[in-house]
């Protein structure tokens, strides 16, 4: 006997996806399946991924395999660093793929061969086709973003750095092009006036694991739903997220000092916003800036000059001083602004 609500499940959730997903949605997916039975294969690298796989694990479903980053040499001694996601794979005895070539048929083989239900992408590199449309119940990956807002690889930064009041977490279905595929769910938080990227991202993780939780269980009881993200764009272009290059985080202080305050924040712990400066005569020095404040005072100087005093370091904008309040000279470790004039007089720099 046909289930007639299974169908009606199907038809409409099928016709949701079917200009931008494949895999096929049958009954008995969904009928006497639990968390044990569902194998599922977690794509990702850094820490922000590493609280989805915890959740999961602890959670009792059934990760059949771990898929990261190979190991790669940091610091002068060339150490090889395993990726978080790896490590915590390790610890807890999952099965662990570390491709170079996602493409590679060995890899591609060993992947099949899981058998997996459904796979599961956070913060992990574009995805073949071989690999995002091998398992039957599909792949969806957590974004940092409430797309179809920043796609892109660094959605986290640019919310900041653009001065946004609000950002969170997105699951959704691969296709082909990256970051556009129908939108199963989103969560959202504000962005406070002075949080920094860093703040974001320990919040959006523990977040977008909570989503990660309730979009595998929607999956598995059968009550999802999808939005096609044009439908919310409106026709209106979708804001980037590029990755963040050395340029990218240098500071032109002839912009308004919000702007400049908000690209600190955005690049707050790291990579860290950056600029030069140079002394009459042409000592230059590179410094990083952490944590900054906007005054009420209007620059009346040229953008970079510097101003200081045995508490405050002030550089002069496009339009009002900026005050530094955390930052860190070449080859010295990050201080409070105090702290590095008691041992340094920047007076006679100026900022570029």
């Amino acid at each position: 006997m046909i289930n007639v609500t299974c169908v009606t499940y199907i038809f409409g959730y099928v016709t949701r996806l079917a200009k931008s997903h494949k895999n096929h949605y049958l009954c008995e997916n969904f009928i006497d399946m639990n968390k044990e039975e569902l194998k599922i294969v977690f794509l990702g690298t850094p820490e922000f991924a590493v609280e989805s796989l915890k959740r999961l694990h602890e959670g009792g479903y059934n990760i059949a395999g771990v898929v990261t980053m190979p190991d790669k040499p940091a610091g002068r001694g060339h150490k090889l660093l395993q990726s978080p996601v790896k490590q915590y794979a390790v610890e807890h005895g999952m099965h662990l793929m570390q491709p170079a070539n996602l493409k590679n048929p060995e890899f591609v083989d060993e992947l099949r061969s899981l058998n997996a239900d459904l796979f599961i992408v956070i913060a992990f590199r574009m995805l073949p086709e071989v690999v995002w449309s091998m398992p039957r119940l599909g792949t969806f990956n957590l974004h940092g973003s409430l797309l179809p807002k920043y796609r892109g690889a660094a959605p986290l930064n640019w919310a900041v750095i653009n001065g946004d009041t609000e950002t969170g977490v997105t699951t959704f279905f691969l296709k082909h092009d990256i970051d556009t595929g129908d939108i199963i769910d989103r969560r959202s938080i504000p962005i406070n006036p002075e949080d920094n990227v860093g703040d974001i991202h320990d919040r959006l993780m523990m977040l977008g694991a909570e989503l990660t939780i309730d979009t595998v269980q929607r999956i598995l009881d059968g009550n999802l739903t999808t939005t096609p993200q044009d439908e919310l764009t409106k026709g209106v272009e979708p804001t980037p997220a590029p990755k963040i290059f050395k340029e990218t985080c240098h500071i032109d202080w002839t912009r308004n000092a919000r702007d400049i305050h908000n690209l600190v924040r955005g690049l707050s712990p790291y990579p860290a916003a950056w600029c030069e400066i140079v002394s009459p005569d042409n000592d230059i020095k590179t410094i990083k800036i952490f944590t900054t404040a906007v005054t009420d005072d209007n620059a009346s100087a040229e953008p970079g000059t510097i101003k200081s005093d045995n508490h405050r370091m002030l550089i002069a904008c496009g339009d009002k001083w900026l005050e530094v309040l955390s930052l860190q000279l070449s080859g010295k470790r990050r201080m409070d602004t105090a702290e590095f004039l008691r041992g340094f007089n920047p007076a006679a720099y100026k900022a570029q």
